[in-house]
Protein backbone atom coordinates (compact mmCIF):
# COMPACT_ATOMS: atom_id res chain seq x y z
CA UNK A 1 0.00 0.00 0.00
CA UNK A 2 1.24 3.37 -0.78
CA UNK A 3 1.07 5.85 1.95
CA UNK A 4 0.85 10.04 1.39
CA UNK A 5 2.38 10.02 4.31
CA UNK A 6 4.65 7.92 6.80
CA UNK A 7 5.15 9.72 10.12
CA UNK A 8 7.88 8.67 12.47
CA UNK A 9 6.79 8.55 15.69
CA UNK A 10 3.92 7.98 17.91
CA UNK A 11 3.81 11.34 20.57
CA UNK A 12 2.24 14.23 20.73
CA UNK A 13 3.70 15.96 17.31
CA UNK A 14 3.09 13.00 15.22
CA UNK A 15 -0.25 12.22 16.76
CA UNK A 16 -1.19 15.77 16.03
CA UNK A 17 -0.10 15.14 12.23
CA UNK A 18 -1.55 12.05 11.60
CA UNK A 19 -4.74 13.07 12.86
CA UNK A 20 -4.77 16.16 11.00
CA UNK A 21 -3.79 14.36 7.72
CA UNK A 22 -6.28 11.69 8.18
CA UNK A 23 -9.02 13.85 8.60
CA UNK A 24 -7.78 15.67 5.35
CA UNK A 25 -8.72 12.46 3.43
CA UNK A 26 -4.86 11.63 3.72
CA UNK A 27 -3.26 8.22 3.77
CA UNK A 28 -1.32 7.90 6.66
CA UNK A 29 0.96 5.34 8.14
CA UNK A 30 2.32 5.93 11.50
CA UNK A 31 5.32 4.29 13.01
CA UNK A 32 6.40 4.14 16.36
CA UNK A 33 9.77 2.69 18.14
CA UNK A 34 8.73 2.07 21.43
CA UNK A 35 6.16 -0.30 22.73
CA UNK A 36 3.24 2.33 23.10
CA UNK A 37 1.65 5.46 21.63
CA UNK A 38 2.16 8.67 22.69
CA UNK A 39 5.87 9.27 23.53
CA UNK A 40 6.88 11.03 27.40
CA UNK A 41 3.01 11.74 27.76
CA UNK A 42 2.39 8.31 28.19
CA UNK A 43 0.49 7.46 31.16
CA UNK A 44 -0.41 3.94 32.32
CA UNK A 45 -2.71 3.08 34.80
CA UNK A 46 -1.64 0.96 37.90
CA UNK A 47 -3.51 -0.34 40.81
CA UNK A 48 -6.31 2.36 39.35
CA UNK A 49 -3.55 5.36 39.39
CA UNK A 50 -2.60 6.80 35.94
CA UNK A 51 1.18 7.26 36.40
CA UNK A 52 2.63 9.49 34.34
CA UNK A 53 6.08 6.96 33.36
CA UNK A 54 8.53 9.59 31.84
CA UNK A 55 7.80 12.54 34.36
CA UNK A 56 4.93 14.54 35.03
CA UNK A 57 2.90 16.45 32.04
CA UNK A 58 0.44 19.49 33.14
CA UNK A 59 -1.07 20.71 29.88
CA UNK A 60 -1.23 24.54 29.89
CA UNK A 61 -2.17 27.30 27.58
CA UNK A 62 -3.70 30.42 26.56
CA UNK A 63 -4.12 29.44 23.13
CA UNK A 64 -7.91 29.00 23.02
CA UNK A 65 -7.55 26.97 19.38
CA UNK A 66 -5.05 24.72 20.95
CA UNK A 67 -7.18 24.08 24.07
CA UNK A 68 -10.27 23.52 22.02
CA UNK A 69 -8.26 21.02 19.73
CA UNK A 70 -6.71 18.93 22.85
CA UNK A 71 -10.46 18.67 24.53
CA UNK A 72 -11.75 16.60 20.86
CA UNK A 73 -9.94 14.01 22.49
CA UNK A 74 -10.24 14.36 25.87
CA UNK A 75 -11.97 15.81 29.18
CA UNK A 76 -9.52 17.79 31.44
CA UNK A 77 -10.12 18.18 34.64
CA UNK A 78 -9.50 21.05 37.09
CA UNK A 79 -5.41 20.42 38.19
CA UNK A 80 -3.47 23.24 39.28
CA UNK A 81 0.29 22.85 39.32
CA UNK A 82 1.44 24.27 43.01
CA UNK A 83 4.84 22.45 43.36
CA UNK A 84 6.73 22.51 47.12
CA UNK A 85 10.30 22.91 47.11
CA UNK A 86 12.60 20.78 49.84
CA UNK A 87 15.76 22.46 50.79
CA UNK A 88 17.07 20.15 53.46
CA UNK A 89 13.49 19.60 55.12
CA UNK A 90 12.26 23.39 54.76
CA UNK A 91 9.78 23.69 52.65
CA UNK A 92 8.74 26.25 50.29
CA UNK A 93 6.18 27.60 48.18
CA UNK A 94 6.96 27.14 44.49
CA UNK A 95 6.88 29.73 41.88
CA UNK A 96 8.38 32.18 43.61
CA UNK A 97 5.42 34.44 45.63
CA UNK A 98 4.45 35.95 48.58
CA UNK A 99 4.40 32.77 50.30
CA UNK A 100 8.12 31.67 49.28
CA UNK A 101 9.20 35.51 50.20
CA UNK A 102 7.38 35.29 53.92
CA UNK A 103 9.15 32.24 54.78
CA UNK A 104 12.68 32.81 52.96
CA UNK A 105 13.02 36.52 54.69
CA UNK A 106 9.73 36.96 56.82
CA UNK A 107 8.40 39.31 55.15
CA UNK A 108 4.64 40.23 55.05
CA UNK A 109 3.82 42.33 52.08
CA UNK A 110 5.18 42.80 48.35
CA UNK A 111 6.76 45.95 48.95
CA UNK A 112 8.98 44.37 51.93
CA UNK A 113 9.51 41.57 49.41
CA UNK A 114 10.57 43.70 46.47
CA UNK A 115 12.71 45.93 48.54
CA UNK A 116 14.77 42.86 49.83
CA UNK A 117 15.33 41.35 46.31
CA UNK A 118 16.05 44.88 45.13
CA UNK A 119 18.72 45.13 47.68
CA UNK A 120 19.94 42.15 47.11
CA UNK A 121 20.37 42.46 43.04
CA UNK A 122 22.41 46.03 43.97
CA UNK A 123 24.94 43.57 45.99
CA UNK A 124 25.35 41.56 43.55
CA UNK A 125 25.93 44.38 41.11
CA UNK A 126 25.08 42.12 37.79
CA UNK A 127 23.70 44.33 34.94
CA UNK A 128 23.84 42.31 32.59
CA UNK A 129 23.54 38.15 33.04
CA UNK A 130 26.06 35.83 30.83
CA UNK A 131 24.86 32.64 32.60
CA UNK A 132 22.18 31.39 34.48
CA UNK A 133 23.68 31.60 37.90
CA UNK A 134 23.69 35.69 37.42
CA UNK A 135 20.09 35.40 35.83
CA UNK A 136 18.84 34.06 38.30
CA UNK A 137 20.22 36.36 41.87
CA UNK A 138 19.52 39.38 39.25
CA UNK A 139 15.12 38.03 39.06
CA UNK A 140 15.45 36.79 42.48
CA UNK A 141 18.50 37.48 44.92
CA UNK A 142 21.03 35.65 46.10
CA UNK A 143 19.25 33.74 49.09
CA UNK A 144 16.83 31.73 46.63
CA UNK A 145 19.34 31.25 44.41
CA UNK A 146 21.17 29.34 46.66
CA UNK A 147 18.28 27.38 48.67
CA UNK A 148 15.97 26.79 45.85
CA UNK A 149 17.54 27.07 42.13
CA UNK A 150 21.18 26.21 42.20
CA UNK A 151 21.57 22.30 43.25
CA UNK A 152 18.28 21.60 41.63
CA UNK A 153 19.67 23.24 38.23
CA UNK A 154 23.16 21.74 38.85
CA UNK A 155 21.39 17.88 39.35
CA UNK A 156 19.45 18.65 36.67
CA UNK A 157 21.53 19.84 33.56
CA UNK A 158 24.99 18.08 35.36
CA UNK A 159 26.88 21.31 35.10
CA UNK A 160 27.60 24.42 37.31
CA UNK A 161 25.40 27.50 36.74
CA UNK A 162 27.69 29.75 35.95
CA UNK A 163 28.86 27.06 32.28
CA UNK A 164 24.63 26.98 31.88
CA UNK A 165 22.97 29.98 29.21
CA UNK A 166 21.09 32.54 31.19
CA UNK A 167 17.75 31.81 28.99
CA UNK A 168 17.58 28.38 30.44
CA UNK A 169 15.57 30.25 33.48
CA UNK A 170 14.07 33.78 31.96
CA UNK A 171 10.58 31.58 32.05
CA UNK A 172 11.35 31.42 36.19
CA UNK A 173 7.77 32.67 37.86
CA UNK A 174 7.95 35.27 40.20
CA UNK A 175 5.26 36.70 41.63
CA UNK A 176 4.48 39.17 44.42
CA UNK A 177 1.47 38.44 45.42
CA UNK A 178 0.14 34.76 47.02
CA UNK A 179 -1.06 33.00 43.87
CA UNK A 180 0.48 29.59 43.48
CA UNK A 181 -0.49 28.82 40.45
CA UNK A 182 3.09 27.96 38.91
CA UNK A 183 1.61 28.32 35.23
CA UNK A 184 -0.41 32.03 34.25
CA UNK A 185 -2.25 30.47 31.62
CA UNK A 186 -5.71 30.66 30.95
CA UNK A 187 -6.66 26.87 30.24
CA UNK A 188 -5.02 24.14 32.33
CA UNK A 189 -5.48 20.75 33.87
CA UNK A 190 -4.64 16.63 33.31
CA UNK A 191 -6.86 14.41 30.65
CA UNK A 192 -9.39 12.29 32.56
CA UNK A 193 -8.50 9.14 31.78
CA UNK A 194 -4.74 9.76 31.06
CA UNK A 195 -2.86 10.83 28.05
CA UNK A 196 -2.39 7.66 26.42
CA UNK A 197 -6.59 7.66 25.97
CA UNK A 198 -6.05 11.03 24.66
CA UNK A 199 -3.18 9.75 22.41
CA UNK A 200 -5.19 6.70 21.18
CA UNK A 201 -8.71 9.02 20.61
CA UNK A 202 -5.99 10.90 18.16
CA UNK A 203 -4.69 7.72 16.33
CA UNK A 204 -8.24 6.37 15.89
CA UNK A 205 -8.71 4.74 12.49
CA UNK A 206 -4.55 5.47 11.37
CA UNK A 207 -2.53 2.21 10.63
CA UNK A 208 -0.20 2.05 13.68
CA UNK A 209 2.69 0.48 14.80
CA UNK A 210 4.74 0.32 17.03
CA UNK A 211 7.93 -1.60 18.30
CA UNK A 212 9.40 -0.71 14.88
CA UNK A 213 12.46 1.43 14.55
CA UNK A 214 12.26 3.62 10.91
CA UNK A 215 15.96 4.19 10.93
CA UNK A 216 16.69 0.26 10.79
CA UNK A 217 14.64 -0.30 7.44
CA UNK A 218 14.67 3.61 6.38
CA UNK A 219 15.09 3.08 2.60
CA UNK A 220 12.45 0.42 2.64
CA UNK A 221 9.92 2.74 4.48
CA UNK A 222 10.98 5.77 2.71
CA UNK A 223 9.66 3.84 -0.67
CA UNK A 224 6.30 3.77 0.49
CA UNK A 225 4.99 7.11 1.34
CA UNK A 226 4.94 10.48 -0.63
CA UNK A 227 6.25 12.26 2.36
CA UNK A 228 7.83 11.45 5.33
CA UNK A 229 7.36 13.26 8.84
CA UNK A 230 10.01 12.68 11.35
CA UNK A 231 9.87 13.45 14.72
CA UNK A 232 12.85 11.97 15.90
CA UNK A 233 16.36 13.18 16.79
CA UNK A 234 17.68 15.20 13.74
CA UNK A 235 21.15 13.79 14.56
CA UNK A 236 20.31 10.51 14.65
CA UNK A 237 18.45 10.79 11.25
CA UNK A 238 21.94 11.88 9.57
CA UNK A 239 23.63 8.91 11.41
CA UNK A 240 24.96 11.18 14.01
CA UNK A 241 27.35 12.24 10.98
CA UNK A 242 28.95 15.72 12.36
CA UNK A 243 28.48 14.07 15.91
CA UNK A 244 25.85 13.44 18.59
CA UNK A 245 23.80 16.53 20.09
CA UNK A 246 23.63 16.26 23.92
CA UNK A 247 20.66 15.79 25.64
CA UNK A 248 19.95 15.20 29.39
CA UNK A 249 17.77 12.30 30.50
CA UNK A 250 15.79 11.01 33.30
CA UNK A 251 15.62 8.19 35.21
CA UNK A 252 12.73 7.06 37.24
CA UNK A 253 12.33 4.57 40.01
CA UNK A 254 8.16 4.52 40.30
CA UNK A 255 7.22 2.68 44.05
CA UNK A 256 3.80 1.59 45.06
CA UNK A 257 3.19 2.41 48.69
CA UNK A 258 0.35 1.05 51.25
CA UNK A 259 -0.54 4.52 52.57
CA UNK A 260 -2.91 6.94 51.57
CA UNK A 261 -0.74 9.93 51.30
CA UNK A 262 2.60 10.28 50.90
CA UNK A 263 3.60 13.83 50.35
CA UNK A 264 0.64 15.78 50.12
CA UNK A 265 1.17 17.43 46.89
CA UNK A 266 1.32 16.02 43.44
CA UNK A 267 5.06 17.61 43.02
CA UNK A 268 8.30 18.09 45.37
CA UNK A 269 11.18 19.54 44.25
CA UNK A 270 14.52 18.60 46.28
CA UNK A 271 16.77 21.82 45.98
CA UNK A 272 19.29 21.00 47.57
CA UNK A 273 22.64 19.54 46.28
CA UNK A 274 22.80 16.54 48.34
CA UNK A 275 19.97 14.92 47.64
CA UNK A 276 20.25 12.74 44.42
CA UNK A 277 16.67 12.74 43.20
CA UNK A 278 15.37 16.50 41.90
CA UNK A 279 11.78 15.69 42.24
CA UNK A 280 8.99 12.89 43.93
CA UNK A 281 5.79 12.84 42.04
CA UNK A 282 2.96 11.75 43.93
CA UNK A 283 0.59 10.58 40.77
CA UNK A 284 -2.60 10.57 42.79
CA UNK A 285 -2.85 14.29 43.44
CA UNK A 286 -3.11 14.49 39.55
CA UNK A 287 -6.40 13.19 40.05
CA UNK A 288 -7.05 14.81 43.69
CA UNK A 289 -6.04 11.53 45.16
CA UNK A 290 -9.18 9.33 43.09
CA UNK A 291 -9.95 7.02 40.63
CA UNK A 292 -11.54 7.07 37.33
CA UNK A 293 -14.69 6.79 39.36
CA UNK A 294 -14.50 8.99 41.90
CA UNK A 295 -13.28 7.13 44.48
CA UNK A 296 -10.76 7.87 47.42
CA UNK A 297 -7.46 5.34 46.84
CA UNK A 298 -5.83 3.82 49.50
CA UNK A 299 -2.46 3.27 48.23
CA UNK A 300 -0.27 5.48 46.38
CA UNK A 301 2.29 5.61 43.81
CA UNK A 302 5.62 7.44 43.63
CA UNK A 303 8.46 8.43 41.15
CA UNK A 304 12.07 9.56 42.46
CA UNK A 305 13.35 11.63 39.71
CA UNK A 306 17.13 11.24 38.59
CA UNK A 307 19.14 13.15 36.09
CA UNK A 308 21.72 12.16 33.74
CA UNK A 309 23.70 12.27 30.97
CA UNK A 310 22.43 10.90 27.75
CA UNK A 311 24.50 8.37 25.75
CA UNK A 312 23.63 6.12 22.57
CA UNK A 313 21.03 4.02 22.93
CA UNK A 314 18.83 6.03 25.84
CA UNK A 315 15.40 8.14 25.64
CA UNK A 316 16.23 11.92 25.24
CA UNK A 317 15.11 14.15 27.09
CA UNK A 318 15.65 17.86 27.41
CA UNK A 319 18.36 19.76 24.76
CA UNK A 320 21.52 20.73 26.00
CA UNK A 321 21.18 23.93 24.10
CA UNK A 322 24.16 25.63 24.86
CA UNK A 323 26.85 27.48 22.11
CA UNK A 324 28.45 24.09 21.39
CA UNK A 325 25.20 22.41 20.82
CA UNK A 326 23.52 25.12 19.11
CA UNK A 327 26.30 25.93 16.29
CA UNK A 328 26.18 21.54 15.98
CA UNK A 329 22.33 21.75 15.79
CA UNK A 330 22.49 24.66 12.80
CA UNK A 331 24.84 22.07 10.64
CA UNK A 332 21.76 19.47 10.84
CA UNK A 333 19.16 21.73 10.14
CA UNK A 334 20.76 22.87 6.82
CA UNK A 335 21.30 19.04 5.98
CA UNK A 336 16.92 18.57 7.17
CA UNK A 337 16.33 21.87 5.08
CA UNK A 338 17.79 19.99 1.93
CA UNK A 339 15.91 16.70 2.30
CA UNK A 340 13.61 16.26 -0.39
CA UNK A 341 9.92 14.92 0.68
CA UNK A 342 10.91 15.57 4.74
CA UNK A 343 9.51 17.19 7.17
CA UNK A 344 11.25 17.75 10.88
CA UNK A 345 9.01 18.41 13.79
CA UNK A 346 8.89 18.42 17.02
CA UNK A 347 10.65 18.73 20.36
CA UNK A 348 13.76 16.40 18.97
CA UNK A 349 13.40 17.18 15.10
CA UNK A 350 13.96 20.63 16.30
CA UNK A 351 16.75 20.43 18.98
CA UNK A 352 14.13 22.33 21.43
CA UNK A 353 12.32 21.85 25.02
CA UNK A 354 8.39 22.79 24.48
CA UNK A 355 5.87 22.77 26.33
CA UNK A 356 2.67 20.27 25.55
CA UNK A 357 0.66 23.25 24.34
CA UNK A 358 3.64 24.92 21.84
CA UNK A 359 3.96 21.29 20.35
CA UNK A 360 0.05 20.68 19.45
CA UNK A 361 -0.14 25.04 18.03
CA UNK A 362 3.38 24.27 15.79
CA UNK A 363 1.98 20.85 14.48
CA UNK A 364 -1.60 22.76 13.72
CA UNK A 365 0.29 25.38 11.97
CA UNK A 366 2.58 22.89 9.69
CA UNK A 367 -0.35 20.89 8.82
CA UNK A 368 -2.57 23.97 8.13
CA UNK A 369 0.65 24.88 5.76
CA UNK A 370 1.58 21.67 4.35
CA UNK A 371 -1.92 19.81 4.28
CA UNK A 372 -3.38 23.11 2.79
CA UNK A 373 -1.25 23.12 -0.25
CA UNK A 374 -1.18 19.16 -0.94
Amino acid sequence: MKYDYLIVGAGLSGAVFARQAADAGKRVLVLEKRGHVAGNVYTEKIEGIEVHRYGAHIFHTNDARVWQYVQRFAEFNRYTNSPVANYKGELYSLPFNMYTFNRMWGVNTPAEAAAEIERQRREAGIEHPQNLEEQAISLVGRDIFEKLVKGYTEKQWGRDCRDLPAFIIKRLPVRLTFDNNYFDARYQGVPIGGYTAMIERMLEGIEVRVGTDYLEEKAAFDSVADKVVYTGPIDAYFGHSLGALEYRCVRFEHEILDMDNYQGNAVVNYTDRETPYTRIIEHKWFNFGRDAEGNALPHTIISREYSREWKRGDDPYYPVNDEKNSALYQRYRAWADAEKNVIFCGRLAEYRYFDMDAVVARTLALCDEELGRA
